[in-house]
């Protein structure tokens, strides 16, 4: 396989079953086969073209302007928003970059981004989805149920159709291309149909069961309504329903045929209801899923993703929720201090008491981003610990940019963890003493304000 997949044509659109010569490329490609493949098979192709469409000699791409803070009373759009309405007007070919695929300029702040304040607006973004500021994903109708798998998870919005939802959508599957490109995973947390559709495996009623299992189980009901006595006669006075409408994932009533809302349901044809419902729902995000794989072919060749799974493919996108301490001290580099320094042992063992979310906390903290990738080698940057001069037991300080803590001195293990969820919980913004604001402009090196 990993010599000969370039002659495989693995287009979701363009392939014929019943060709004896193409069963094992229609296997590959309908998702059967993929889980068989060797890691080199999927990642190395990809690594490989990624490397080839690589922007060279620059550290950062096209400026983009960000405004956060509300002036004369007017709210501002949501970072998102303000991002995705200029970076989908800029050329694919200058967004392919190994690190800062757009450099953020941030209106009345004083950070310089030298990378900092590109994470960070991206963690922001990742925020601004799955709070609905943005509405481009709903809750699984599990997670507003209560019921089944998947209540933490989300789906594309059926209803988000307008252009500007497609525009955003695609600006989504960039997002999702440059976590890919760079390394540095998104904190998004989407339900596995969602990753099986954006790398084309064809999806079946058990992946709709997986986030809407009341829907289901009343389809089901719908389908084998005999087996509870309903007879013709009393069809109508046991389902609610009168004609071809469901259920679509955000809750609405929606015709599932095209002039649903005509077609009587009746006891002799609620199978081909049900079939029709569950076909509605298992491609009631096609659009959106087309809008967000048009995003990512601007920066990762998406034919690729033809050869990795959903769970492959998700962590190439978000990395691993949870933080590992173990893999934080594999990539550290010590400043001012070495490993077997009180304060350095004081550090690693309150990061450990710590709970997930606080570590979390932490690397969006000491990095803008609140994820690391699934793969230890491809964390680009050393987590940098530095001991600075200042009083015993103050707050700690970090550059972002540079994915660097600095602690000062301090007298117990017990303060040092008081003073770091202090500073975790409530740094949440990079810089906002405005110390830098009369130097806020295109300028690539590094400040000590990028905090």
């Amino acid at each position: 396989m990993y010599s000969s997949w370039r002659l495989l044509n693995l287009s979701p659109n363009n392939q014929n079953s019943t060709s004896h010569y193409s069963a094992g490329t229609w296997g590959v490609v309908q998702g059967q086969l993929r889980p068989l493949l060797a890691p080199r098979v999927y990642t190395l192709p990809m690594v490989r073209s990624i490397g080839k469409t690589m922007v060279q000699g620059k550290n950062y791409g096209p400026q983009i302007t960000v405004k956060r803070i509300s002036t004369r009373g007017r709210k501002c759009k949501p970072i998102f928003v303000q991002i995705a309405r200029q970076v989908v007007k800029l050329n694919a070919s200058d967004l392919r970059l190994p690190s800062r695929a757009w450099k953020v300029k941030l209106v009345g702040e004083g950070a310089d981004d030298a990378g900092g304040v590109f994470d960070d607006t991206i963690t922001e973004m990742c925020q601004e989805l799955e709070t609905g500021i943005v509405d481009l994903l709903i809750p699984s109708p599990n997670a507003t149920a209560e019921v089944g798998y998947n209540r933490d998870r989300f789906l594309f919005n059926p209803s988000a159709c307008l252009d500007e939802h497609l525009m955003q959508f695609k600006f989504l599957g960039i997002l999702m291309g440059v976590a890919i490109r760079t390394k540095k995973p998104l904190d998004l947390h989407l339900a596995p149909m969602v990753w099986k559709q954006l790398c084309c495996i064809p999806l079946i009623l058990e992946d709709l069961e997986e986030v809407d299992l009341l829907y289901v189980q009343t389809l089901n009901s719908i389908l084998h309504i005999e087996d509870s006595g309903i007879t013709e006669e009393n069809f109508h006075e046991m389902i609610p329903l009168d004609s071809f409408v469901g259920q679509s994932a955000d809750g609405k009533m929606v015709p599932i045929i095209p002039g649903g809302n005509s077609i009587p349901l009746t006891f002799s044809n609620r199978k081909e209801y049900v079939e029709r419902a569950i076909e509605y729902r298992l491609h009631e995000m096609d659009r959106q899923v087309a809008a967000v794989r048009e995003g990512m072919s601007w920066i990762v060749p998406v034919p690729l993703l033809s050869l990795l799974t959903a769970k492959q493919l998700e962590q190439m996108v978000c990395g691993m929720p949870e933080i590992s301490v173990e893999v934080l001290k594999k990539v550290v580099r010590y400043r001012e201090v070495d490993e077997q320094h009180q304060l350095v042992q004081w550090f690693w063992h309150t990061l450990e008491e710590f709970s997930n979310e606080e570590r979390v906390l932490f690397m969006r903290f000491v990095s803008g981003r609140s994820r690391l990738p699934a793969n230890t080698a491809d964390i680009s940057q050393r987590f940098q610990i530095m001991k600075v001069d200042r009083p015993y037991d103050s707050l700690p300080t970090s550059q972002t940019c540079f994915f660097q803590l600095r602690l000062p001195p301090y007298s117990s293990q017990l303060i040092m963890a008081e003073r770091l969820r202090y500073a975790i919980n409530n740094c949440r913004s990079i810089d906002m003493d405005n110390y830098m604001l009369s130097r806020n402009v295109d300028n690539a090196e590094g400040s000590d304000t990028d905090y």
